[in-house]
C-alpha cells in the first residue's frame, strides 16, 4: 500500500513539474529578432583640435571630461541573418558624408554587400563638445583649421569596430517599446518661432517641446538584459561654448550612468550591456532650463531677438546647475532615471514583425514639392539668412545680427560683393523671405561649401519604425514630419506603427523648421538651408519611402554622394614634440611623467584631489589612446604595492586638463597634465593615488613613444565631516 502511493505522488510531482515547465515556456516569449550590439571608444585629439557645435576656432581641445563612444545595434530577421539593418548612435556633433561614406567602405571590405548604405543609419547625439575637422564640405572646416585626420580617423575606425563588434555577438533577443512623459528636461529656446504655428495645432499639444520619452528593451534569452536605445528631443549643450574638454555631454552622461549600473564591476566602456541615447527632434530644444538671460543685468532677454539692449551676445541661457558640469550632471540624469523606469515598464509593448529598410539620396536643392490645390513649388539653393550669425541663446552670435532679422545690412552686402559672394536674384526670389548672407548653394571655391545631396532613410522594426533624417528638425517640424509618416505607414496597411525620428543622420544639412517659423526667422529658420518648403519636401519623400518600405521594394539609388576627401586641406600644424622641464645648465628639473604639483596628504568625501606632471602632447598618438586612458585613480589593497584602479579618464567624476607651459627655441614644448579626481560623496575611505600615461614626440627626429604610468604621492580620502585634531 505504502508502496502504491508513493507511486502515486511520484506521478503527481511530475505532472506538476511538467505543467511548471510548460507554464514557464509559454509565459517565457520566444525571440522574435536576431541582435547584436557592440560599443567603441572615438575619442578624438584632446590637444589643439577646434571643438564642433559653437562655430569658435578659440574652443580648441584641451583635455577630456569623458571618453566619447559610438554604440551600435544590429537588428536581424530572427530566421534571416542576411536581412539586416545598423543603427548607430555616436556620441559626436553630427554625422557627415565623409564619415559615413568611410564606415560603409570599410564594412564592404570585410562583409561585402551585408552592410551598405541602404540599412546603415549613423546619428550623431550632437554634442557640442566633441572634435571638428571630420566633415567634407567647406563650411564646417573652416572653423577648424580645415579637416583633421586624427578627427576623421577616430570616428571612422570607432564606429566601424563598434558595428564589428556588434556583428560578432549577435544573439537571438526581443524587442519592447515604452514610452513615457519626462518634465524639466528640456525647454523651448525659440518660442517666438514655435509661436507662428497656427493656433489649431498648437492647441493639439500641451507643450512647446515633445516631453515624451520613447524606449527601445534589447531583452535576450532568459531575460538576459542587452540594452537600450533612448530617443529624446534635448541639444547635448549643457557644457558652454567656454568647454575646451572632450565630452559626451549629457546624453553620453546618461548613458554612463546606466551602463555602469547594468555593468557591475567593469570600467566603461567595457561591459556588454550598452545604452544609447538618441537625438530626435531637438532643433529648438535646450537643456538650459534657466532660460536666457543677459548676462550683465540677470535680467531675461527680449523674448522675440534674444538681445538685451540691441546686443545679441549678452544673451546667454544656463542652468539647472550651478555650472556647466553640475548641470550636464542634472540633464543627463534626468534622461537616464525615466529611461530606467521605461525600460522596466511591464507593459512595454512587444515588437514583432519583420525587418525593413529603404533608402535614397536626393537632391535638396531642386525638389518638386506637390501642395494640396495642386500647386508645385521647389526647394531652394542652399543659404544662411542674417539671424544664422545671430546664433542662439545656448551659444550667442556676434553684433550686429540679431534673430528674426528680415532685413539684409548694406555694409555686409557691400563686403560680400567685394568677396564675390552675393546671391544671385533666384536665389534671392527662392529664399524669400529670408535675407540671405552666405549663399553656400551657389559658393564652390576652393570646393562645395554645403551639401547639395542629402541621405533620406527609413528602418522597420516590426510595428516600430526610425526616420534617419538629415538635419536638426525643430519640435513642430519633427511632430508634422512624423504625423505624415504614420498616416502613409497606416494607409500601406501598418497598424498602430510606432515613428521615431533620428536626427543628424549620414549627412548634415543644417535645420528644418515649418513654414511659418520660416516667416518668423529666428536663428532655426535662418538655418532651414534649402528653403520655405523644406520641410514639405522631405514629408513628400518619406512618404514615397513609407510606400516602398512598406510594398518591400528599394527606390532607385537617386543621385551618387560626392566623395570630397581628395579635396581636403588643413592647416593645423602637427605637434612640436616635447621636452623635459630640465635646466640645461644645471641639469635640474622634471622630465615627462614627473609630477610637479603633488597631491595633498588627507582629502574629504566630496572634496577634489590634483596632481600635475610633465606631458606629453595628447595629440601626439589619438589611435592608441583610444580605449585606453590618460589617467587613472588607484586605490591601495590590503598589501603597501597592491593597487586597483578605480577610475578613469572615462567616468564622470575624472578630468583630464591639458596646457602647453612654453615652447622653446629648438622646436619642442613643455607640456603640463593636471588629473582631476572629484571625490564622490560615498567614496570608500582608504589609501588612493592619481596616475598619468600618454605619448611622448622627439622633437628632433619626430618619434613618438609611450611614457608608462607614473603617480602622485598616495594619500587618504576620509570622512565629509573628519576634523583634524588640533596641535598643542
Amino acid at each position: 500500500m505504502a508502496a502504491e502511493n508513493c507511486l502515486r505522488w511520484t506521478k503527481r510531482m511530475e505532472m506538476f513539474c511538467f505543467l511548471i515547465t510548460l507554464l514557464a515556456v509559454v509565459s517565457a516569449q520566444s525571440p522574435n529578432y536576431l541582435v547584436g550590439i557592440g560599443m567603441s571608444d572615438i575619442t578624438g585629439p584632446a590637444a589643439d583640435a577646434q571643438m564642433m557645435g559653437y562655430g569658435n576656432p578659440a574652443q580648441t581641445t584641451r583635455g577630456i571630461h569623458m571618453r566619447q563612444f559610438s554604440r551600435a545595434f544590429i537588428f536581424c530577421n530572427i530566421d534571416d541573418d542576411s536581412h539586416c539593418q545598423v543603427f548607430v548612435v555616436a556620441d559626436f556633433g553630427m554625422a557627415d558624408s565623409s564619415v559615413t561614406l568611410g564606415v560603409i567602405e570599410r564594412l564592404r571590405t570585410v562583409y561585402g554587400d551585408l552592410y551598405t548604405e541602404d540599412n546603415v543609419a549613423i546619428s550623431g547625439t550632437h554634442t557640442h563638445s566633441g572634435v571638428a575637422g571630420y566633415m567634407q564640405y567647406f563650411l564646417f572646416t573652416i572653423t577648424s583649421s580645415g579637416f583633421i585626420h586624427d578627427s576623421y580617423d577616430s570616428f571612422v575606425d570607432g564606429i566601424f569596430r563598434s558595428i564589428q563588434k556588434a556583428h560578432n555577438n549577435q544573439a537571438p533577443s526581443n524587442l519592447y517599446y515604452s514610452s513615457g512623459e519626462l518634465l524639466e528636461a528640456n525647454m523651448n529656446r525659440s518660442p517666438h518661432g514655435y509661436d507662428a504655428n497656427p493656433p489649431e495645432e498648437r492647441a493639439k499639444y500641451v507643450y512647446d517641446v515633445d516631453k515624451d520619452m520613447t524606449v527601445l528593451k534589447i531583452v535576450g534569452e532568459n531575460d538576459k538584459d542587452r540594452g537600450l536605445i533612448s530617443f529624446f528631443p534635448v541639444h547635448p549643450v549643457s557644457m558652454n561654448s567656454s568647454n575646451r574638454l572632450l565630452s559626451g555631454d549629457n546624453k553620453g552622461y546618461a548613458s554612463y550612468l546606466i551602463e555602469m549600473e547594468m555593468n557591475p564591476g567593469t570600467f566603461h566602456g567595457q561591459g556588454e550591456f550598452v545604452a544609447a541615447f538618441a537625438s530626435s527632434n531637438l532643433g529648438d530644444v535646450s537643456p538650459n532650463l534657466n532660460g536666457p538671460r543677459c548676462k550683465d543685468t540677470g535680467e531675461p532677454c527680449e523674448r522675440k531677438t534674444s538681445q538685451c539692449r540691441n546686443r545679441t551676445n549678452l544673451c546667454v541661457a544656463t542652468g539647472p546647475g550651478k555650472d556647466m558640469f553640475e548641470s550636464t550632471k542634472i540633464i543627463g540624469e534626468r534622461q537616464a532615471m525615466k529611461a530606467k523606469e521605461l525600460y522596466n515598464d511591464p507593459s512595454a509593448e512587444r515588437l514583432e514583425g519583420p525587418i525593413g529598410f529603404v533608402h535614397q539620396y536626393v537632391d535638396m536643392t531642386n525638389y518638386s514639392v506637390n501642395l494640396e490645390g495642386g500647386q508645385t513649388v521647389s526647394t531652394c539653393k542652399a543659404a544662411f539668412g542674417y539671424s544664422f550669425a545671430a546664433g542662439t541663446i545656448d551659444g550667442a552670435g556676434a553684433n550686429p545680427f540679431y534673430q528674426t532679422q528680415l532685413y539684409t545690412l548694406p555694409l555686409v552686402e557691400q563686403f560680400l560683393e567685394i568677396l564675390q559672394m552675393d546671391p544671385s536674384p533666384e536665389m534671392v526670389a527662392c529664399q524669400a523671405p529670408k535675407p540671405v548672407l552666405l549663399p553656400v548653394g551657389e559658393m564652390s571655391i576652393p570646393w562645395e561649401w554645403i551639401p547639395a545631396i542629402v541621405d533620406t532613410q527609413m528602418m522597420r522594426i516590426g510595428q516600430f519604425v526610425i526616420l534617419p533624417v538629415p538635419s536638426e528638425f525643430t519640435t513642430m517640424a519633427g511632430r508634422r514630419l512624423r504625423n505624415t509618416v504614420r498616416e502613409a505607414l497606416m494607409a500601406e496597411g501598418l497598424a498602430d506603427p510606432k515613428v521615431e525620428i533620428a536626427g543628424l543622420s549620414n549627412t548634415y544639412s543644417d535645420y528644418v523648421c515649418t513654414i511659418e517659423e520660416y516667416g518668423a526667422q529666428r536663428y532655426e529658420a535662418a538655418s532651414t538651408t534649402y528653403g520655405p518648403h523644406t520641410l514639405e519636401a522631405y514629408q513628400q519623400q518619406y512618404t514615397m519611402l513609407a510606400q516602398h518600405l512598406m510594398k518591400g521594394t528599394q527606390p532607385p539609388d537617386g543621385p551618387a554622394m560626392p566623395n570630397l576627401l581628395g579635396d581636403q586641406s588643413s592647416i593645423l600644424e602637427p605637434t612640436e614634440g616635447d621636452i623635459d622641464d630640465v635646466n640645461p645648465r644645471t641639469g635640474l628639473g622634471k622630465n615627462v611623467g614627473d609630477v610637479i604639483v603633488d597631491v595633498d596628504p588627507k582629502y574629504r568625501q566630496g572634496s577634489v584631489a590634483l596632481a600635475t606632471f610633465i606631458a606629453g602632447n595628447p595629440r601626439n598618438d589619438p589611435y592608441r589612446m583610444r580605449g585606453d586612458t590618460f589617467l587613472v585613480v588607484e586605490k591601495q589593497r590590503l598589501l603597501p604595492t597592491d593597487w586597483e584602479v578605480v577610475y578613469t579618464d572615462a567616468d564622470f567624476c575624472t578630468r583630464f586638463l591639458w596646457d602647453r607651459s612654453r615652447t622653446t627655441s629648438d622646436g619642442g614644448s613643455v607640456s603640463h597634465a593636471t588629473i582631476h579626481w572629484d571625490i564622490p560623496e560615498s567614496q570608500a575611505e582608504g589609501t588612493y593615488r592619481l596616475g598619468h600615461q600618454g605619448y611622448k614626440k622627439d622633437p628632433k627626429y619626430g618619434d613618438v613613444v609611450c611614457y608608462e604610468m607614473s603617480y602622485s604621492s598616495s594619500f587618504q580620502v576620509v570622512a565629509a565631516d573628519y576634523q583634524d585634531r588640533p596641535t598643542v
